[in-house]
């Protein structure tokens, strides 16, 4: 199972995120992605990940499920999260 982190480069509460999850997900599990990184659109246009995320990150996505996990989020939400 793969799992997408949306975070942003500066966003201490996606290092928290990110260490967190590395407590119980493998790292070549995880993929970060940077919101203002999406190639396809600018930021403010409709469908952009940061439309999508900007206020709402880290937020972690189950890549198989679709489900995501929200910040904040303790060990416990995590674990509940990927099992």
């Amino acid at each position: 199972m793969k799992y997408l982190l949306y975070s942003s480069v500066g966003c201490h509460l996606c290092e928290e995120a990110l260490a967190l999850c590395l407590q119980v997900i493998a790292s070549s599990q995880i993929t970060v992605v940077d919101i203002l990184d999406d190639d396809d659109k600018e930021p403010e246009e409709p469908g952009s990940l940061y439309s999508q995320y900007g206020i709402s990150i880290p937020v972690l996505k189950n890549q198989q499920s679709q489900q995501e996990l929200f910040w904040p989020f303790d060990l416990h939400a995590l674990q509940e999260f990927i099992q």
